[in-house]
């Protein structure tokens, strides 16, 4: 076992624990979009889950950082918090904030990390970038929506672990990126009904089951 001191609260945990993990089993919550519990390489490509790591120079991503003995860990400094809101704000610029018509509405990762970080949703002095195409219907049993879309990659990840899954991808680049579905196989219809993996870890709603493709109906 590792004892570790976060926010001057001792914890224990095993040795080469996820970082992020720990702290979110012990109620610190820490900002953050595309972990996963269990993954073996997090991307850490939301840039939001940063702590600071005493003997390290600058904050780093938690999701990327394993559990040693000894180890001091702050998540609420102001380098941090600037980091953080700095992440969100980026979101936020390509992000359609409609609240009211998403199904993520009150159970929605941005909503959760606004409030928590003081930041408002729809801030007046940021620029919008929103994709031309509101809603993507090409998957044969999702709809998605890319200006939801927070391009966390959980969607991939799950889709990836499930047999016969595969078919959703992070397609094009920079201001263009998007989730892409491509299934040669042509196995999709049989097993996503089903599964349903990648709507469930969707914090924002972007993936949505089309009602007649709904188990049991």
């Amino acid at each position: 076992m590792a004892s570790i001191t976060v926010d001057d609260k001792n914890l224990a945990a095993d040795h080469g624990d996820n970082l992020l993990q720990v702290c979110l089993a012990n109620g610190i919550y820490i900002p953050n979009l595309c972990y996963l519990d269990g993954m073996d390489q997090p991307p850490a490509s939301c840039r939001l889950c940063f702590v600071e790591v005493e003997g390290l120079d600058a904050p780093v991503a938690a999701c990327r950082v394993a559990v040693r003995d000894g180890m001091v860990v702050t998540t609420g400094s102001n380098s941090v918090r600037r980091l953080q809101r700095a992440a969100l704000h980026l979101l936020l610029s390509a992000h359609d904030v409609d609240c009211r018509n998403c199904p993520a509405n009150r159970n929605c990762a941005l909503q959760e990390m606004a409030k928590f970080l003081k930041v408002a949703l729809k801030a007046k002095h940021l620029d919008r970038f929103l994709k031309d195409t509101a809603l993507d219907p090409a998957h044969p049993c999702l709809d998605y929506f890319p200006n939801r879309c927070v391009l966390c990659g959980r969607c991939v990840a799950v889709c990836k672990s499930v047999p016969g899954g595969g078919s959703l991808n992070v397609a094009w680049r920079g201001k263009d990126t998007v989730i892409a579905y491509h299934d040669p196989s042509g196995n999709t219809e049989g097993v996503c009904p089903e599964c349903r993996r990648c709507e469930e870890v969707c914090p924002v709603g972007a993936l949505v089951m089309r009602p007649e493709q709904s188990s049991g109906q």
